[in-house]
């Protein structure tokens, strides 16, 4: 194990056992690195790494907001790596794909089931936006991945919510290299809409099974329409 791996290690061990929690402040450079026996170097690479991942954010000085405190963000440290390996293409688009198919279509299904105690606000506000029919295809597929992650989040699973935001870049990115290979875009979107407000319906309602089938249509029919042009 490599010398900032002890510390990291270190810091999981403290998160787990909740003598560290978010909000709280991480022991000083030197004295983690007396404590564990190993330069303040590799405790500096260890905190570059928590910070990349989202989970401390750290300040430099010697006041009360200096150090490293813990942070975490689970949305943003998927979301990098989700990112970087859509970027490498070591993600297929069609598991990108089916990962959202599972988590929607439960998503709905679950929300459903308690539709009566719902906000659905930001919703409608969403689905209205998307009724302008001067949006550019951009702007449309932005409003439509906030669209997906407000419906996931009704859930009320946080990691689930969290995993949907953390997809947001990859889906949109992968939706926009579509675009171009549609033969009549403004239909598209009148489409998409449409079947919208058909999943927002269905989960109104309360029809789980709908909206969740309705979802499942909606994204592989999406993909569909340029999964054969792409091979």
């Amino acid at each position: 194990m490599r010398t900032h791996e002890v510390v990291l290690h270190r810091i999981e061990q403290d998160l787990a056992a909740g003598k560290l929690t978010v909000g709280g402040r991480l022991p000083a450079e030197r004295a983690l690195a007396e404590e564990l026996g190993v330069g303040r170097s590799s405790v500096r690479e260890a905190m570059r790494v928590l910070e990349a991942m989202g989970i401390v954010r750290t300040a430099v000085g010697s006041g009360p907001d200096a150090g490293a405190i813990v942070a975490a963000d689970p949305a943003a440290s998927i979301g990098a790596a989700l990112r970087l390996h859509m970027a490498t293409r070591t993600l297929p688009i069609r598991d990108v794909v089916q990962t959202r198919t599972l988590l929607e279509s439960w998503a709905v299904q679950e929300a459903a089931g308690q539709a009566r105690d719902l906000d659905f606000s930001a919703i409608d506000t969403l689905l209205d936006a998307m009724d302008d029919e001067g949006l550019s295809p951009e702007a449309f597929h932005r409003l439509d991945a906030d669209l997906h992650v407000a419906m996931a989040g009704l859930a009320g699973n946080v990691l689930v919510e969290a995993m949907m935001v953390s997809l947001r870049d990859s889906i949109h990115g992968y939706v926009m290299q579509a675009v171009p290979l549609l033969d009549d875009w403004p239909a598209v979107a009148t489409h998409l809409r449409c079947e919208h407000r058909g999943i927002v319906a269905a989960l109104r309602d309360g029809h789980g099974a709908e909206a969740a089938g309705l979802v499942r249509e909606h994204i592989e029919g999406f993909y569909g329409r340029f999964a054969p042009v792409r091979g």
